[in-house]
């Protein structure tokens, strides 16, 4: 919630809306199932380059619309130094390629094939460009943080995370 003084400072800055409770604390509620997902997240991302991962759950988390990890994995790709532009741009990353590397862009259109099942499959051109652009271990890595981030985006959609008070790194353990 913004106070006067915030509005003062922030040009055309209104008051904003109350936020939304959350629904439940799935952590404190299924502890061992919030754990183990936890533990597959800390796995998936091991030997991955740290800005690609985040921005696949970035991607992802679009997708899905999921603002509680818009918020977290956003201010974690600032904090790690990614630049705010490809953050805002990879939401139409498609008229955008210019601002990624074709790995990345082979990760981005990977993550939204396994996100958006709605054909049931990922297709095999979709498959075969990552498979170009990463060795087999790494690709089995993006393909279980594509997995895990699902997992997370749905946990925060089900359960209505509110966004807006993450700080970078304040779940590490």
């Amino acid at each position: 919630m913004t106070t006067t003084a915030e509005n003062r400072t922030r040009p055309h800055a209104h008051a904003h809306a109350p936020e939304h409770t959350p629904r439940m604390n799935l952590a404190k509620l299924a502890p061992e199932a919030y754990k183990a997902v936890l533990a597959l997240e800390t796995a998936s991302t091991k030997g991955l380059d740290p800005s690609l991962v985040e921005l696949v759950k970035i991607r992802a988390s679009q997708i899905n619309h999921c603002a509680f990890c818009l918020d977290m994995h956003t201010k974690d790709a600032i904090a790690a130094g990614e630049s705010v532009e490809r953050i805002v741009q990879l939401g139409a990353w498609e008229e955008s390629r210019h601002f990624y590397t074709e790995k990345e862009l082979a990760a981005i259109e990977l993550t939204e094939a396994v996100t958006v099942l709605t054909d049931g499959f990922v297709p095999d051109e979709v498959y075969e460009k990552a498979a170009a652009h990463f060795e087999e271990r790494e690709l089995a890595q993006l393909i279980t943080v594509i997995a895990t981030i699902n997992v997370w985006n749905r946990f925060g959609v089900a359960t209505r995370m509110v966004p807006g008070h993450y700080r970078p790194g304040m779940y590490k353990s």
